[in-house]
């Protein structure tokens, strides 16, 4: 393979430049209102790789130009867009004297508003969060509409999530190694900090990484790229959160060689769009950069984004019936005030040292350090030897009664005799206290004392029953980065860089509050006997707040990743070729020794390592100054995400079998056209990945038979598919058309088929079947018949016309109507595989199983298309030489509630019990869904100062 890249960079080095004919360009930006010159402006040279930055007096310069029609794209943060046409003749200098820069305030507030979308709405610590944060730089009209129009809906772009996308700051990448996914939190509420950025879309080249198949988002941090002064923001909105404040400050780079930025956010609510959500954000960067000559600078940059957030839960719709689209089970009145269970809490600072080394005119070379700590929590009811607190338990629901069968293991013989009395009443109940009884569980906690009349009279501290505690995940992590840029001849450039990145994450339980009890007991209440302990090297602990207990371990990881690329820029074609080499290390490292797991979960597991490979290519075929067709091709492997290497981490080390790394393929096609009035492209895309894995937890009900009669059919079961394929085939089309010198219309368009490719394997781990000799209980069901299923969580096609109006008078006002269909339901797996219809006491099918009826109870549901109607407007003035602009957007006008995601519960494990549920007519365990906002409003007024 060495031998393979040794040759392939030679080759590359040797291949010989196409003449072209001297002549220049030259011109100087304008503030259109100040007519200050403007520096950092990105001056691009369309359909070719020329791009140059303007200097501090707003000049730039091209040499040895392509002759005839030329497009010239202007384009800087806060601006508008400038595009010009020229001719480019041969020997010719061409100066285009002053060019005019617009403000933009429409594009700046519009990238306030994304950042509504920016919560992460996982249960877990991954940080999944909404693929609209990575789309608000790009000025692509379709991006647009992904980010500002569709990301409401869940749209994602090519049907990918955030784990196929690489997003950068100062070039570090900030994926996350647990799962691939960005942390958006970490800078959040840091809009005006954060909005220098290049964005590419699918496998096209970036001279920072080798990038994804989603794209590459690079955000600039640099503090002599900052337009020098004072910007302060005000917002209000009912998402989730009501208020907002900003404060950004630049100083520029002074004579002595330093640049300062500063910029401090503050987010905040009560109750946010949905019942008992809290929100409340805190937000800082500073930035310092110091030019020691005119080859050096060094830049630093902090940040600290600490957010904490009340979650809300999907419902059933049975209690969306009982209730409304914005219950919120989690929460509760606690002395009057509203208390949410589930809390999520992020804090992560990170420090970066860049190195900028000018080499020479054409070569510099760009070297990163970053430092990051802090940890993630989430909070949960825990609760032993008591009732669950959850006020819609499928037990306390009427349906609980209403579905009620004659349980019997032999054959068919169950009959329906519902409860309508005992249902009356749990509805009764459950509507006279839909919520926590935070009292009930500080009651169950505690003593009661009691004077010589049997009066109680106050209470004492007991074991508690009841406890809340975080799943805490408290990373360490360091990366070192170096890019390597030069122009090797007029037309040949090459981008090298290598990432080491070494990461040290403390997993654990972490006891926050023993809602008024002495002590909580780290056993796990499901089991008895030694399995019971948590940490057999202390068993029967007593754990008060601040103690770890439960689980405990520690993952260590260790990546290396390094690529090359090529960029070929001549008259009539520009091509690229990228290559990229990784290699990943994982371990993990138990501090209990699990009752359970006594033999694999104290200690370290064996190390996995995997080494992978990527290459991909493009080529742009310039049909005439406005018009090129451009194609990009990749193919990469991917290493399995630290999450998914060890399917039970919290327990044991055991890794997952058959794991591999994953294979990626992707194509896609465009075709573009660019005039001062008329801006289209078109794309036509194929990705298909094959060996994916993925693990997640249920509770289940009838899937197991441990043999000889006595059948254990009840389990909290980790699941975990292997060798999966999917496929995503779309085509992409946006449009925008100016009108007038005041209106334009724009139309973007999204359709795409993305499902399931084959069936992939199911295997199912029951902690409860685990003993001495059977250290790994994992029960292979085979394949699941999961193919030609839908790929869940977004929309498959997606459709944008929109009609703006901006007068020569600073205000403006625009209004969009979307269209969103086909977005599915997340299925259980398990009941797709074989053992769906066998009776787990008998081993045989069961008797009442047909096709038809199998096949109805299984088909995947699709929510229904949704209408989607946005307005945004706003005006700016100038006063004294300060700027004030207002923002104003009102989303989905028409109030519609929509789901925009929901799985099906796996309780259900067998053909009888599912149907005998469904059966019903008020199944007890039912689909549960995520909704979208209703109408909701953003209104910003920002002022440069």
């Amino acid at each position: 393979m060495k031998k393979c890249y040794l040759l392939l960079f030679f080759t590359l080095f040797t291949i010989t430049s196409w003449a072209q004919i001297s002549s220049t360009l030259s011109g100087k930006v304008l503030d259109a209102k100040t007519h200050k010159p403007l520096e950092y402006v990105v001056v691009s040279v369309q359909n070719t790789s020329k791009m140059q930055l303007t200097t501090s007096s707003g000049t730039f310069l091209f040499g040895s130009l392509a002759l005839g029609p030329q497009m010239l794209l202007f384009h800087s943060q806060g601006y508008k867009d400038a595009l010009y046409p020229v001719t480019i003749r041969t020997n010719q200098t061409l100066d285009l004297g002053n060019i005019l820069l617009d403000h933009d305030e429409i594009s700046q507030q519009q990238m306030a508003v994304i950042r509504l979308y920016d919560e992460d709405l996982s249960e877990d610590n991954s940080g999944s969060e909404s693929i609209s944060g990575m789309l608000q730089s790009s000025q692509d009209i379709f991006q647009k509409a992904a980010a500002f129009n569709w990301g409401q809906a869940r749209f994602r772009v090519r049907g990918l999530n955030t784990e196929q996308a690489v997003i950068m700051i100062n070039g570090i990448k900030m994926n996350k190694i647990y799962d691939g996914r960005p942390q958006w939190s970490n800078w959040g509420g840091l809009n005006d900090a954060t909005r220098n950025q290049e964005f590419t879309i699918g496998t096209t080249a970036s001279d920072y990484t080798f990038g994804s198949i989603l794209g590459t988002q690079h955000m600039n941090t640099r503090a002599s790229t900052y337009r020098t002064g004072t910007k302060a923001t005000l917002s209000a909105t009912n998402t989730n959160y009501n208020g907002r404040a900003m404060i950004t400050h630049a100083t520029g780079m002074n004579s002595k060689g330093w640049a300062f930025v500063f910029s401090a956010g503050k987010r905040l609510t009560r109750e946010g769009h949905f019942e008992g959500t809290t929100y409340d954000a805190n937000s800082l960067l500073l930035g310092v950069e110091k030019k020691i000559n005119d080859q050096h600078a060094i830049n630093f940059t902090g940040m600290y984004a600490r957010n904490e957030r009340g979650k809300n839960g999907p419902n059933s719709a049975e209690v969306i019936a009982l209730t409304n689209v914005n219950y919120n089970a989690y929460w509760g009145y606690q002395d009057g005030k509203k208390r949410n269970s589930r809390v999520k809490t992020i804090e992560e600072p990170l420090f970066i040292l860049n190195h900028y080394f000018k080499v020479n005119k054409d070569s510099d070379l760009n070297t990163s350090l970053m430092y990051q700590f802090g940890g993630i929590g989430n909070s949960k009811i825990d609760y032993q030897n008591a009732n669950s607190p959850d006020p819609n338990y499928f037990r306390k629901m009427p349906s609980y009664f209403t579905a009620l069968y004659e349980r019997d293991n032999g054959e068919f013989s169950g009959a329906f005799i519902p409860d309508f009395e005992n249902a009356a009443k749990s509805e009764a109940s459950f509507l006279a206290n839909p919520q926590i009884d935070w009292s009930a569980l500080y009651r169950a906690n505690q003593n009661p004392i009691t004077n010589q009349n049997g009066t109680i009279t106050g209470y004492t501290p007991a074991k508690s029953h009841y406890v809340l505690y975080e799943d805490r995940t408290d990373d360490n992590l360091f990366v070192g980065n170096s890019v390597f840029n030069t122009l090797l001849t007029e037309n040949i450039s090459l981008q090298a860089g290598a990432t080491f990145r070494k990461l040290k994450s403390h997993n654990y339980q972490k006891l926050t509050d023993l809602l008024g009890g002495s002590y909580f007991e780290d056993i796990d209440g499901f089991y008895k006997g030694k399995q019971a302990q948590a940490d057999l090297n202390n068993p029967n602990r007593q754990v008060k707040v601040g103690d770890a207990y439960g689980y405990n371990f520690l993952f260590d990881a260790t990546t290396f990743d390094a690529f090359t690329q090529f960029k070929f820029a001549y008259t009539k074609v520009d091509f690229y070729l990228a290559q990229t080499f990784s290699n990943s290390s994982y371990q993990r490292e138990g501090l209990y020794k699990n009752g359970i797991y006594e033999n694999i979960s104290f200690g370290k597991s064996q190390k996995l390592k995997f080494e992978n490979f990527g290459f991909k290519a493009g080529l742009t075929y310039k049909i005439s100054g406005k018009q090129l067709f451009h194609f990009n091709a990749a193919h990469l492997t991917k290493a399995p995400s630290l999450r998914n290497a060890f399917p039970n981490s919290r327990l044991n080390n055991a890794t997952l079998d058959g794991l591999e790394s994953e294979t990626i393929s992707s194509v896609d096609a465009n075709y573009i056209f660019r005039s001062p009035n008329i801006k289209a492209r078109a794309t036509a895309y194929y990705i298909a990945m094959r060996d994916a894995t993925k693990t997640s937890f249920f509770y289940a009900e009838g899937i197991f038979d441990n043999g000889g009669g006595d059948t254990n059919t009840n389990a909290f079961v980790g699941q975990s598919l292997t060798n999966i394929n999917t496929r995503n085939v779309g085509l992409e089309l946006s449009f925008e058309y100016q009108l007038t010198t005041t209106i334009k219309t724009t139309f973007a368009a999204a359709y795409g088929k993305y499902i399931y490719a084959n069936n992939p394997n199911l295997s199912v781990n029951n902690d409860a079947l685990a003993t001495v000799e059977n250290t790994k209980p994992s029960f292979d069901f085979g394949p699941a018949l999961l193919k030609n299923y839908k790929q869940a969580g977004m929309p498959q096609q997606a459709y944008s016309l929109g009609l703006e109006y901006r007068d020569p008078k600073y205000w403006w006002v625009a209004t969009n109507l979307n269209y969103l269909a086909d977005a599915y339901i997340d299925f259980s797996s398990i009941t797709r595989t074989n053992s769906f219809n066998i009776n787990p006491a008998s081993s045989a099918p069961f008797p009442e199983v047909t096709a038809e009826r199998s096949a109805a109870l299984l088909k995947q549901e699709r929510f229904p298309a949704v209408f989607l109607l946005n307005i945004i407007g706003g005006k700016s003035w100038r006063i004294n030489r300060k700027y004030i602009g207002l923002f104003i957007s009102i989303n989905n006008v028409l109030n519609l509630r929509y789901k925009t995601g929901g799985y099906e519960q796996a309780r259900n494990g067998n053909f009888r019990q599912l149907n005998q549920d469904v059966s019903s007519g008020t199944p007890s365990f039912g689909s549960k869904y995520y909704y979208g906002y209703g109408r909701t409003f953003f209104l910003n007024l920002s002022f440069n100062l």
